[in-house]
């Protein structure tokens, strides 16, 4: 018997985001989910060094890259439409459990649970703490996005930027592994390729 979850997971490419806004270049969820976990890998892993936690990066930055898996099924719901009133935003939900469900039914039962795990979670103080730097992950990307597009003199992004800023700042006002990458990796994003690497 052939199971289709991998092959699904692979069209995560196919999937653009910021479908409502003029994009001088496109991001696709396979982008996106990649960031994310790169940057959430690192909250993990400044929160272990700088602040004494015992965050499993490695398991963050997995569920970075299955955090938006359910969009395969649903789209890029677009942010102002998703959070336009408390009802959407549970409905909305709502419709990501049944996708993300649907997503693991096309495992074999055996494999089932480890994947389930990464979806779901667990009740741990540790895990959920884990998962909230794996949000901001998301939100830091989309700021960089909302930067790069700026960067790129298109005005669409403006008020995104502005919203999805704040509430970066919010966060990192609760978890100092937010505020440390803002202040000491954010800046860079922008930079030429020449004024990276001549960085020491």
């Amino acid at each position: 018997m052939t199971y289709n979850f991998f092959a699904t997971l692979s069209r995560m490419k196919y999937i653009e985001r910021w479908a409502l806004m003029r994009n001088a270049r496109s991001e696709t969820l396979s982008e996106h989910a990649l960031d994310v976990a790169m940057i959430a890998h690192a909250l993990c892993t400044i929160g272990n060094v700088r602040f004494g936690r015992q965050l499993d990066a490695d398991r963050a930055a997995l569920i970075g890259l299955y955090h938006d898996a359910s969009e395969i099924i649903t789209g890029d719901m677009p942010t102002p439409v998703k959070y336009y009133n408390s009802d959407i935003r549970d409905a909305y939900k709502e419709v990501e459990r049944i996708a993300e469900h649907r997503l693991l039914t096309q495992l074999p039962e055996d494999l089932r649970a480890p994947y389930e795990a990464i979806f779901e979670g667990t009740d741990s103080r540790d895990d959920q703490y884990m998962r909230r730097l794996v949000k901001a992950a998301d939100k830091i990307s989309a700021l960089i996005k909302c930067m790069e597009e700026s960067e790129a003199g298109n005005s669409e992004f403006r008020t995104a930027k502005e919203s999805t800023q704040k509430i970066v700042e919010e966060m990192a006002a609760e978890m100092p592994e937010v505020r440390t990458f803002i202040e000491e990796f954010l800046p860079s994003y922008g930079s030429t390729l020449d004024e990276l690497l001549g960085q020491s």
